[in-house]
């Protein structure tokens, strides 16, 4: 639920209705119905109530009730136009933190004003997080909490946010409160007029109206341990800008905001979660990086390591085969397919003016016996080469199928201009 600020209860009777004599529609004594309208920044509610009479005649009064942005003063233009926010948090076992952080959000939103929610997905937590979730969800008409059965990882919560949430700007932060709250209005701000002065990320990509599709925390001070989280991050942040061109200083960083409909077109599984910028870039994102606050771990402990290396390793060539390979497989699988079979003539040639210099010498058996390995080395890379070939067309066929079978296009549009008269 999205909400704007207190609410404001009127009455108004409008009409008798006469009930119909075989219908259940007027069984029921109340209707509520709660309308969040994200252009006015306010939340309505219509309550129709019904009172039966002797003659048969039904009144119904309507209650309504709508939140303004303050009671000493009307809204300003920026705030009316103002986006819905909604701020995802995957927790796991951040039972110390998750409140504080919560209660940090919505007074900063609320301040912040405009219309938000706070989506907290509780990725299998085992220390009760997921009970105090509950509670809170259950005091607060601006938090949503999704539980899932198992953890699931980083990613997979992200995800689920990301389907969970219903506003026009993504907000995502970790739950150990080591991201400052005080920084959403920034990236919100600099996502929707790039007026905070970030850093544009060179991805050939540019919004005619100012903005960006994704803008990213850069922790610049970063307080965290310099040899396990700091050193190994700097590497990682230098080797996937020079693998995939999309050069960012703090790919880790979990502080980010997106507009809502780039996220619709990106699928996140395993654990690419850190690289939704390079992902993002594909579908031809505009991007810029914002410095923000970053506080040491005073609370819970953190559930990364040097054992996430590898994994981030082998994330990172899924991606760079995606980025450069997506929609053509064969380009790559083909180019090394034919690298195997040029290696079988090299092989070939080769093995063949060792066979006649050794033939003059030792005579044909001994050059042929001599002769065999390379021989077999050569049919070797010829039957490699030509299984890579084949796979690249079956590669092909099936990214042919994925696009036609889903109805998917090679292009993102951003948005269609036309006449207001057609």
């Amino acid at each position: 639920m999205l909400l704007s600020g207190p609410t404001l209860v009127g009455r108004y009777t409008f009409v008798k209705l006469q009930p119909w004599a075989k219908s259940r529609g007027c069984v029921a004594d109340e209707v509520l119905l709660q309308l969040p309208s994200f252009k006015k920044r306010r939340m309505q509610a219509l309550s129709l109530k019904t009172t039966p009479s002797r003659k048969g005649v039904t009144q119904a009064v309507l209650e309504f009730a709508s939140g303004p942005v303050s009671e000493e003063s009307e809204p300003r233009e920026e705030d009316k136009n103002s986006p819905a926010v909604s701020v995802i948090i995957p927790v796991y076992n951040e039972i110390a933190a998750i409140g504080t952080l919560v209660e940090k959000v919505g007074d900063v939103m609320q301040k912040r004003g405009g219309p938000y929610e706070v989506v907290c997905v509780d990725d299998g937590s085992t220390d009760g997080t997921a009970r105090i979730l509950k509670q809170m969800a259950a005091e607060r008409e601006d938090m949503r909490v999704v539980i899932f059965r198992r953890n699931f990882g980083q990613t997979a919560a992200m995800a689920a946010g990301f389907d969970f949430a219903a506003g026009d700007v993504f907000v995502t932060m970790d739950g150990d409160l080591q991201n400052d709250a005080e920084d959403i209005p920034k990236l919100v701000d600099q996502l929707v007029y790039g007026n905070q002065g970030g850093h544009p990320v060179n991805t050939g990509v540019v919004r005619e109206d100012g903005g960006y599709d994704l803008v990213c925390g850069w922790r610049r001070k970063r307080k965290d341990n310099a040899f396990t989280r700091n050193f190994p991050s700097w590497v990682a942040n230098m080797l996937i800008g020079a693998l995939t061109g999309v050069r960012l200083h703090d790919y880790g960083c979990s502080l980010k905001a997106y507009r809502a409909p780039l996220l619709s077109t990106l699928l996140l599984y395993g654990e690419m979660h850190r690289f939704i910028p390079t992902l993002a870039a594909m579908e031809g994102a505009a991007i810029s990086e914002l410095e923000v606050r970053h506080h040491p771990r005073t609370l819970g402990k953190s559930k990364y390591g040097l054992g996430r290396i590898f994994r981030v390793l082998m994330d990172l060539t899924t991606v760079y085969f995606l980025q450069r390979f997506r929609q053509k497989p064969m380009h790559f699988i083909g180019f090394l397919g034919g690298v195997c079979m040029l290696g079988s003539i090299v092989a070939a040639a080769s093995t063949s003016r060792s066979l006649v210099k050794t033939a003059h010498v030792w005579g044909y058996s001994m050059a042929i016996s001599s002769a065999s390995p390379g021989f077999v080395l050569s049919l070797q890379l010829l039957i490699m080469g030509l299984q890579l070939v084949c796979l690249g067309l079956v590669a092909e066929v099936c990214v042919r199928i994925y696009y036609e079978s889903q109805s998917q296009p090679v292009y993102r549009v951003r948005e269609v201009a036309t006449s207001t008269t057609r």
